[in-house]
C-alpha cells in the first residue's frame, strides 16, 4: 500500500516539477543562474526513477524532495536575492535582506539527512537512533560544505558574473550561514521527523509493504 503511495507521489512530483521547470525557464532572471540553480532537481529526477524499483523512496521523503526541487525552481527563476517571496519575509520579519536563499539551505540540510538516515536504516549500516542520527547529520553537513566549494569554484572561474548565483547579497558571512541553516534543516529531519519516517521505513520493508 504504501509502495504504490509512493509511486503515485513520483509520478506527480514528477509532474509538477517538469511543469514548474517549463514555467522558470521561459523568461528566467538571469539564464545562467536558472541553470546552476535548478541542475540539482534535474540531475536528482532521473535517480530517482531509475532506483524506483530497487530502492524506491518512503512517501515523505519523496515529497519533501519534490519541495526542495520546486524551492529551488523558484529560486532560479528569480534569482535567490530577487524572489517575491522572500521580499515578503524580510518585511514581514524587518530583516535586511532578502532571505530566500536560506530556505534552500535548510531544505539542503533537511532533505540529506533524511536521504541518508534512511539508505542507513534499510541498509543496516548503522544500528541505533543515536548513530544513525549522528551519520545523518555528518552527510547533510558534508552536502552542505561540499555546496560552498561548489559555489567558490564558480566565482572563482566566472568572476563577477556569479553574483546572482551566490545570492550573498553583501553579507561576509553568507557561507557560515548557509551552513548554519543546512545544519538547522538537518536536526529537523532527525528529530522532528524521525518517528514519522521510522513508521514509513517499517511498513516499506514489510512484506507487501
Amino acid at each position: 500500500m504504501q509502495a504504490e503511495s509512493g509511486r503515485w507521489l513520483l509520478i506527480g512530483g514528477t509532474l509538477l516539477v517538469l511543469v514548474a521547470l517549463l514555467l522558470s525557464g521561459i523568461a528566467p532572471y538571469d539564464r545562467a543562474t536558472w541553470v546552476l540553480e535548478v541542475a540539482p532537481a534535474v540531475i536528482a529526477l532521473p535517480i530517482l526513477w531509475f532506483t524506483r524499483k530497487r530502492f524506491p523512496l518512503t512517501p515523505l521523503l519523496y515529497g519533501l524532495v519534490f519541495l526542495h526541487a520546486l524551492v529551488l525552481i523558484y529560486g532560479g527563476a528569480y534569482s535567490y536575492a530577487r524572489v517575491p517571496l522572500g521580499f515578503e519575509i524580510q518585511a514581514w520579519f524587518d530583516l535586511s535582506r532578502n532571505p530566500y536563499d536560506k530556505i534552500g539551505h535548510f531544505f539542503q540540510g533537511l532533505v540529506p539527512a533524511l536521504l541518508a538516515r534512511e539508505i542507513l536504516i534499510r541498509g543496516c549500516f548503522a544500528r541505533g537512533p543515536w548513530m544513525v542520527g549522528f551519520l545523518a547529520l555528518c552527510v547533510a553537513m558534508t552536502v552542505s560544505a561540499v555546496y560552498e566549494l561548489i559555489e567558490w569554484g564558480v566565482a572563482v572561474v566566472a568572476g563577477g558574473g556569479a553574483v546572482e548565483f551566490l545570492g550573498t547579497q553583501g553579507d561576509p558571512w553568507d557561507a557560515q550561514s548557509d551552513m548554519a541553516f543546512a545544519l538547522v534543516g538537518a536536526v529537523v529531519a532527525i528529530t522532528a521527523f524521525g518517528r514519522w519516517h521510522d513508521r514509513q521505513i517499517a511498513r516499506l520493508s514489510a512484506p507487501g509493504g
